[in-house]
């Protein structure tokens, strides 16, 4: 498989997994390994992280990038949300949170330029990742099911036609990077 230059990560929103404060400590054990996995990609060529704001693992991973790149200064990130105004009904802290990432971010767009009308903006959002990336990192583990089974399912497909890479970080390799 050739190197992938652009990086969608994803997996976990924070409430799926069960973290509801920003001192949560599995918050730094999921950024630690996505920086360790992130890093990986950067020594292959890796030139660009893509996530779409949602809250959990997405904004964990701006963050990590953002903390890579002081290591890594030539590392963007980009924030492609599904459609104009994400995240605009969410609460103020989490408003807070996703203002944040737009400041970490070298590029801020949306695949859809109107507000959220149908799920179609979803798929396209989706297709729109999968075409602009070269692969993807996911936290995300099939034997606990969360929203990111959906990307996960488009992605296999994707690769089944593409070359595309899936890496999967699960609930054991979190457990792991705890334990080591």
């Amino acid at each position: 498989m050739e190197n992938v230059k652009t990086l969608y990560v994803s997996g976990y929103k924070s409430f799926e997994i069960g973290v509801f404060q920003d001192n949560d400590p599995k918050i730094s054990v999921i950024k630690n390994i996505l920086k360790r996995e992130i890093t990986t990609f950067l020594e292959e060529g890796l030139e660009w992280v893509l996530v779409s704001g949602n809250l959990g693992t997405e904004l964990w991973a701006a963050e990590a990038v953002a903390e890579l790149k002081n290591d890594y200064p030539e590392l963007q990130l980009g924030v492609i949300y599904p459609f104009k105004d994400f995240g605009s009904n969410w609460n103020e802290k989490n408003q807070a949170s996703l203002a944040k990432v737009e400041r970490l971010a070298d590029y801020v767009n949306s695949v859809s330029h109107q507000p959220y009308q149908s799920p179609a903006q979803l798929k396209l959002h989706t297709r729109f990742l999968l075409e602009h990336s070269g692969g993807c990192l996911l936290i995300y583990d099939k034997e606990y099911p969360g929203k990111t089974q959906y990307f996960l399912k488009d992605a296999e497909k994707f690769s089944e036609r593409f070359p595309y890479e899936i890496r999967l970080i699960t609930m054991d390799d979190l457990q792991n990077s705890v334990d080591e």
